[in-house]
């Protein structure tokens, strides 16, 4: 298990120097980043932030590459104006801060940002992305919201939702070999309960040598020996989601 005193060793990574090709829109009551491809699209993709919040210069990145991809992508503060995490935080706050941004309490902005994405974007085919914190709240929204044709949970807490396998929609999980927050044992519990209660389709897929946060934290140009990887990564993402929605 991670260290107590870092219950969720995430480095911020490789924060990319990155400004972005969409726009930042009022959706509801919360604020959200929104991009746009050149084409007219009926499919979209909402991603869901990890612990440093919807402003991070990589999650915004990983956004608009849906959108080169052919996809509407939209990236809310599901925080709901609540601090991001900040690396110079002490770790040892970690749990209280979070207390307060469940990945499970989500569904009220789910809806609304369903909704503009249906009424204001044209959206019909809708799914959700999301990395670490919001990797588990993939996982909730596959469990219960009967809207989203599917999704792909990046690096997902799994201990926030054991024992909960019933998938409604098919659900792709990335995982990294050597990820301290979420140790392999989990990974191959989290797929012997799929085999046993899911009846939709899905996919859990380990990445060697890589480490939490791989697919958006890891700047390929300055780490060649995981380049093949990070690519994989992403790619397996998009294929997943051409694939369903």
């Amino acid at each position: 298990m991670a260290n107590e005193s870092r219950p969720c060793p995430c480095d911020i990574g490789d924060r990319f120097d990155y400004g972005g090709r969409g726009q930042e829109v009022q959706v509801g009551h919360i604020k959200a980043y929104v991009c746009k491809p050149s084409a007219n699209t009926d499919k979209a993709v909402i991603v869901i932030h990890d612990i440093f919040g919807w402003q991070l210069p990589n999650t915004r990145y990983i956004a608009d590459m849906l959108t080169t991809n052919g996809y509407i992508a939209i990236c809310p503060d599901f925080f709901v104006g609540q601090e991001a995490w900040k690396p110079s935080n002490d770790w040892a706050s970690f749990s209280d801060w979070l207390k307060t941004r469940d990945a499970s309490k989500i569904d009220k902005e789910v809806d609304v940002v369903l909704k503009y994405l249906i009424e204001q974007c044209g959206a019909k085919k809708i799914g959700v992305i999301g990395f670490c914190w919001g990797g588990a709240a993939v996982h909730h929204l596959m469990l219960k919201n009967p809207h989203l044709k599917t999704g792909v949970s990046l690096y997902g807490v799994i201990r926030f939702f054991e024992d909960r396998y019933s998938l409604l929609h098919p659900t792709f999980f990335i995982f990294a070999e050597k990820d301290d927050v979420i140790p392999l044992e989990q990974v191959t519990l989290l797929e012997q309960k799929l085999k046993q209660h899911c009846k939709v389709d899905y996919k859990v897929k380990v990445y060697p040598g890589q480490t939490h946060g791989f697919v958006h934290r890891k700047r390929e140009d300055i780490d060649p020996q995981d380049k093949p990887f990070i690519e994989e990564g992403r790619d397996d993402m998009i294929n997943w989601l051409n694939k369903y929605i």
